[in-house]
């Protein structure tokens, strides 16, 4: 592999800032496109479990926004694994593959419901060019590993369950969080013998 034919930090490292606009734009319509649709989804795919819509149902802002950072780490693994390999890097090349099926199931979402979903704007103008992109760069190169149905089906497998994974992690972050928040201010307002003012501190020493 020739210098000229080396991918760039484009293909590579590009794979973030790609990763990054798609999600700028579900965190941005995420959470309150959910509560409005939700009630909809329900009534559109009764088949669906009731744990699904539970889940649904308990995403608010801040998980969704610790969930996407969460990704982030994971997808910048990726990108840098992938430059520093030249392109070589099956764990870059696996997220780049789940990346561009992210962007098909968000389209086949949008088809769905026969109208917008979050993600569903930047995955025909980001997600999957740049993939289609990233990959005939890789496979000029001479890095390209051979696409297979069963490696399609876990890289999108993966895909969904570092999402998942993702949010669930987000979600324990932030009942610990909330747990020692609560302790805090139970202890702030907690009555303390030791500062109250001595004639009142003294009836309760008698009691």
């Amino acid at each position: 592999m020739s210098d000229h034919e080396r991918p760039g930090a484009g293909v590579t490292l590009g794979l973030l800032a790609a990763w990054m606009l798609h999600d700028a734009e579900e965190l941005a319509t995420g959470p309150r496109w959910l509560t409005e649709h939700l009630p909809e989804l329900r009534e559109r795919f009764p088949g669906a479990p009731e744990a699904l819509w539970r889940a649904m149902e308990d995403v608010d802002r801040r998980e969704f926004t610790l969930a996407v950072g969460l990704m982030a780490a994971a997808v910048a693994a990726a990108a840098v694994a992938g430059h520093r390999s030249g392109g070589r890097s099956g764990f870059y090349q696996g997220a780049l593959d789940g990346f561009g099926l992210h962007g098909l199931v968000h389209l086949a979402q949008a088809a769905a419901v026969r109208g917008y979903t979050p993600g569903s704007a930047t995955s025909p103008l980001v997600v999957v060019p740049f993939t289609l992109w990233a990959r005939h760069r890789l496979r000029r190169a001479g890095v390209l590993r051979r696409a297979r149905v069963r490696d399609a089906a876990l890289g999108l497998a993966l895909a969904g369950a570092a999402t998942a994974g993702a949010h669930a992690a987000a979600r324990r972050l932030l009942r610990r969080s909330n747990r020692a928040q609560r302790a805090k201010a139970a202890r702030k307002t907690a009555p303390a013998v030791g500062l109250m003012p001595w004639p009142f501190a003294s009836v309760v020493l008698m009691l």
